[in-house]
């Protein structure tokens, strides 16, 4: 079997530097006609398919950008496919639900967020690289990932700040959610504070500070700490502090909800529950419905994020919907941007969030 043609062959046969056979393949319009010519032929003559890696030589790019997520939000407990198993699966299922049926989230935070940074890099001719350093403490995979790309998007405070430093010595880097804390990166970030502010009223309109509960984040989360900043300073506004209300706190998973839930159940319901995610909402809804407590009748619920699980439960959450696609469309449109203009100040958008009021928080 012949050797295959590699970019030095066509820049050889082409009498050109392989930089110029790049050029050729990527940007033709950018080449002399009679230099283009020359390329192509040599690439027809030789049967040449270029490769990531021959452009990464000439133009010392990969073509590919990272993302990095500290670990999955799916459930703990989501049954997993064994595809070695003994017992053949069935064809289809086919399954008759109740209208008390909860539906498993299709669609989660993350999924989202990676399926806009996809569609975008896709679009701009890049390919994108997941890493996911669940129980990787030394952070090992992120640095992995930051030696294969030529831009990396992370989210606030998933990466220690002396990583991050050092890795943006190297290559661009994007931080998704989380303000900017007097860093040099881009940031994409959204209105937490101020849409809980919102929410927050809402809720009060018709529940007492007193009877109110309310699920956190874990306490490292930038997120979690604005949606916190605006639920108190909703409470600030009728004159009440974070001592009225019933504080419990979560991982941001639909199981940690369940047992908040049930911390509730046992300690005593409130009027209204304001979780600082949907999964950890919709965690505390299944805990409820399994204690025959009735949302919202018993107990008014909101979340925080809008889920497709949040539209499809039953009763339908009330929450705040994040443009979770146009978030990872935003990180990789600053990647693309930092990469053409490496000198370029540093730049932060700020995408708008949408309150979407459901029969989960109606009064009765």
């Amino acid at each position: 079997m012949s050797r295959k043609a590699t970019v030095y062959d066509v820049a050889d046969r082409s009498g050109v530097s392989i930089a110029t056979v790049s050029r050729v393949l990527r940007q033709p319009d950018a080449v002399r006609p009679a230099t283009r010519e020359r390329v192509l032929s040599a690439v027809a003559e030789l049967g040449y398919v270029p490769s990531g890696s021959a452009r990464g030589l000439a133009e010392r790019r990969t073509g590919v950008l990272g993302l990095y997520f500290p670990g999955f939000d799916a459930a703990e407990d989501a049954p997993m496919l064994d595809v070695f198993g003994d017992r053949p699966a069935p064809p289809f299922t086919v399954m008759h639900e109740s209208g008390d049926a909860v539906p498993q989230p299709a669609m989660l935070f993350l999924d989202e967020v990676l399926r806009g940074a996809e569609l975008e890099a896709w679009k701009r001719g890049f390919v994108l690289m997941i890493g996911v350093g669940r129980d990787d403490p030394s952070r090992e995979t992120v640095r992995d990932i930051a030696g294969r790309v030529d831009g990396l998007m992370v989210l606030a405070q998933s990466v220690p700040d002396d990583v991050l430093a050092r890795l943006a010595q190297r290559i661009p880097v994007v931080v998704l959610s989380g303000p900017p804390r007097g860093d040099s990166y881009d940031h994409v970030t959204v209105s937490n504070a101020a849409a809980m502010t919102e929410l927050t009223r809402l809720v009060l309109r018709d529940c007492p500070p007193g009877r109110l509960a309310y699920l956190a984040g874990p306490e490292d989360s930038p997120d979690g700490a604005q949606r916190w900043e605006g639920f108190t300073a909703a409470l600030a506004e009728v004159g009440a502090t974070a001592d009225a209300v019933t504080l419990l706190r979560g991982e941001f998973t639909r199981e940690s909800g369940r047992r908040a839930g049930a911390e509730l159940i046992e300690r005593g319901l409130p009027s209204a529950l304001i979780a600082a995610n949907d999964q950890m909402a919709l965690g505390a809804i299944d805990a409820f419905r399994a204690a025959g407590v009735r949302v919202p009748d018993d107990v008014r619920v909101t979340g925080f994020d809008g889920i497709e699980a949040a539209a499809l439960a039953r009763p339908a959450l009330t929450t705040v919907r994040q443009p979770m696609i146009d978030l990872g469309r935003a990180a990789v449109q600053l990647l693309a941007r930092r990469l053409e203009h490496p000198d370029a100040e540093p730049m932060t958008v700020r995408l708008p969030l949408q309150i979407l009021v459901r029969e989960s928080s109606r009064a009765s």
